[in-house]
Formats: structure tokens, C-alpha cells, sequence
């Protein structure tokens, strides 16, 4: 009976440490910059990091010479079928995108599985005329070849078909007229959260960010 309650002692005591140095990392590394580099003059792009508190998008123009993003993500996918300026792209866990509109709608079971690693992951999409800098959305400038690997870092996010095609998932659970939901790669947890996404959005092309980050908070630390 000791022993047991020694193990069962000793697996608490393991659980809380892991804990601990989850929660010092979440306060600490996002605090730490990487890729603090001053915009140059030749930067000509602007995007934007937007946040609805929880959760952050990266916003980009829907033309540029770089891509017309209407023949990747087209606005017939949304219930407005109608033209916008900006798009709005985010990573996320399935489970909390399609069945948790509000958190009050948060299930035991869906906030496990995306913790662990058990969930599917999805695309979040949505189209904008306007944005406005504020507290919840700061702009970035970008030189074209930044851009550019920001590109690439978001198509390679999209789980595509046979056809290389990206995949509509067909819902009701959208939020609005403007926005669509797409399968993805890779499976979110405790580790690799929407906010990481987004993180790592802004590393690919070689802008300011935390060197870790699991909110959304560690961003916009460095865009304040």
C-alpha cells in the first residue's frame, strides 16, 4: 500500500512539475524576440495580425503581384458569394473551430483532444473590405520576397486532394457571410497551438516574433 501511494505521490509530483515549467514557458519565451529587424524602404506589402482575443489571424490583401488569393480560396465558398479586399487566414483545432462558437459551447472532451495531439486540425478563412489598426490589429510591412515565404508557409498549411486542390469542409458552423473552413495539416496541442501557427506565419518571412509563443499575447507583445 506505501509503495503505491509513493508512485501515485511521485506521478502528482511529476505532473505538477511538467505543469510549472508549461506555465514559466508560456510567461517567459514569448518575451524573448526573434528576427528583430527594422522594416526597409523597399517594403511594399502590407499585412496584418488580428486577433479576436483568442485567437490570431494573419490578414493579407487578396491581389498582389505575388497572388490573385480569390483563385486559391474562392469567394463562392462563402455564404455572400461576394468580392472582398483582404483575406484573413488561421490554423486551428477542428473540434474548437466548428463545434465551440462560444466558450460556454466547450466540451471536456473536445479541450482534451486538442491538448494531446488527438484532434484533426482546420483552416480558418475569412474576407474583409477594410481593416483598421488598433489594440486587436496591427500592421506589418513586407518586402515582396517576404511575402512571398509567408505565401508558401500558408499553402503548405492547406491538406490539399488529389488534385492538389485545397478542401472545402461543408458546414453551418461558419461565423459570418465571409468566411469558410478548409482541411489542414498537422494537429494542434498544448505545444502547437493557432497562436503558434500564427507565430511562425510571421518567422517564415522573416518578421519580429516570439521565439515561442502559445498565445496570442506573445505576439502582439511585440507589435504593441
Amino acid at each position: 500500500m506505501k509503495k503505491i501511494l509513493k508512485f501515485i505521490l511521485k506521478t502528482l509530483g511529476v505532473l505538477v512539475g511538467l505543469i510549472i515549467i508549461y506555465l514559466l514557458a508560456v510567461l517567459i519565451l514569448p518575451l524573448i524576440s526573434v528576427n528583430k529587424t527594422p522594416e526597409k524602404p523597399i517594403d511594399q506589402v502590407e499585412v496584418y495580425i488580428k486577433t479576436n482575443g483568442v485567437h490570431t489571424d494573419i490578414v493579407m490583401p487578396v491581389v498582389t503581384d505575388q497572388i490573385d488569393w480569390s483563385t486559391y480560396i474562392p469567394f463562392s465558398d462563402t455564404k455572400s458569394k461576394q468580392q472582398y479586399k483582404y483575406l484573413a487566414v488561421g490554423w486551428g483545432d477542428k473540434g474548437f473551430y466548428l463545434d465551440t462558437p462560444e466558450w460556454k459551447d466547450l466540451k471536456f472532451s473536445t479541450a482534451f483532444k486538442a491538448a494531446f495531439w488527438l484532434g484533426e486540425s482546420a483552416m480558418h478563412t475569412t474576407f474583409y473590405n477594410e481593416m483598421k489598426v488598433d489594440e486587436d490589429c496591427k500592421r506589418v510591412y513586407m518586402s515582396k520576397e517576404e511575402y512571398t515565404e509567408l505565401i508558401n508557409y500558408i499553402k503548405q498549411s492547406f491538406d490539399l486532394d488529389e488534385q492538389n486542390k485545397i478542401q472545402l469542409i461543408k458546414t453551418d458552423a461558419v461565423y459570418g457571410n465571409n468566411d469558410a473552413f478548409y482541411e489542414a495539416k498537422g494537429s494542434y496541442s498544448l505545444f502547437f497551438t493557432c497562436n503558434t501557427w500564427a507565430s511562425n506565419a510571421l518567422k517564415a518571412a522573416n518578421k519580429e516574433a516570439p521565439l515561442w509563443t502559445a498565445t496570442q499575447q506573445g505576439i502582439f507583445y511585440h507589435y504593441k
